[in-house]
């Protein structure tokens, strides 16, 4: 079985996934806000961590994303493209 490169996120697989543990829909996520205000807690941001590891090859860890929960500080630290 050949070996793939993970797909990149970018902003908007980022907004699709928050809303999708916040069951949520994307438009409602804002990407300028604390996310822990629309209800994101450590298990979900766990959980996305784990998500972006197994299917993006992302790096970050849990503190750095709780450190600055909202999805535009995310994205630099994701490697998300444009």
């Amino acid at each position: 079985m050949p070996d793939t490169a993970p797909t990149p996120l970018t902003v908007d697989l980022i907004r699709a996934d928050v809303a999708d543990v916040l069951g949520e829909d994307p438009e409602d996520i804002p990407v300028d806000e604390n996310l822990v205000d629309y209800g994101l807690d450590s298990m979900r941001i766990m959980t996305l961590v784990e998500r972006w590891r197994r299917e993006h090859g992302v790096t970050a860890s849990f503190v750095d994303l709780a450190e600055q929960p909202a999805i535009e500080a995310w994205a630099p630290l994701l490697g998300a493209v444009s």
